[in-house]
């Protein structure tokens, strides 16, 4: 059986899923990197049933091996307190996060053993942007760290098409690493995959509905590509 037929995602729905989240997070955020110390910090209680936070757990033969969460509800005023340094000429990054139907996707996390598998990562993403879709949102935002040696950066810029626009020095997070803001019109990235009709379009999308297709090609109110000229 291929890795590919051994991979598995869910959504944490209950505490048992909360617990393989946590298993990630502590080997990754907790042990390897230091960056969080504390359980309800690496994957709160509440996050199992809030409506404003999605995690997910990729799994091989059901043993968790990384996670990743979106938060729906965006903390507009705690982005500001973080004193971004914009890139992106003539962006006003908290108007912009204002008017926007804006999902923060982050906390991407796979052990080590199984970074250098696409799939695994690959099937994170496919869950997380059939719900943002789903849920009527348009973009995403993330922050990655500068020269951290796992930052998803290059596959976030060169493959999936988000763009820098600002970057910032402290965070929630225990990293002396500089914080790349980027965002990504989740149309514009859907449009060009398809055009290029690459493995990451079948990928991500090829087991879509034709509703999942009209949902993410209506107009956002801000376009990105736009948004710094």
């Amino acid at each position: 059986m291929s890795l590919k037929d051994r991979v598995s995602v869910i959504r944490v729905e209950d505490e048992a899923g909360r617990q393989q989240a946590l298993s990630v997070m502590r080997a990754i955020y907790r042990d390897e990197k230091n960056w969080v110390s504390v359980d309800e910090k690496l994957v709160g209680v509440g996050d199992v049933s809030s409506e404003e936070i999605s995690w997910f757990v990729v799994r091989v033969d059901n043993t968790p091996v990384g996670v990743l969460r979106l938060l729906y509800n965006l903390p507009v005023d705690l982005y500001k307190a973080y004193g971004f340094k914009m890139t992106l000429p003539n962006f006003d990054l908290e108007a912009f996060l204002r008017t926007n139907r804006i999902a923060e996707i982050g906390r991407f996390a796979v052990l080590p053993d199984y970074r250098k598998f696409i799939v695994v990562a690959g099937a994170l993403m496919r869950a997380a942007v059939r719900e943002t879709v789903e849920r009527d949102y348009t973009h995403y935002i993330t922050d990655v760290f500068e020269g951290e040696v796992n930052s998803p950066y290059d596959f976030h810029r060169r493959v999936m098409g988000f763009q820098t626009v600002a970057t910032h020095d402290t965070g929630e997070l225990n990293c002396p690493c500089r914080r790349i803001t980027m965002l990504l019109d989740i149309k514009e990235a859907y449009e060009r995959l398809r055009k290029e009709g690459g493995w990451v379009f079948r990928f991500l999308m090829g087991d879509w509905s034709d509703a999942h297709h009209r949902m993410v090609m209506r107009e956002s109110q801000g376009e990105l590509s736009k948004a710094g000229s």
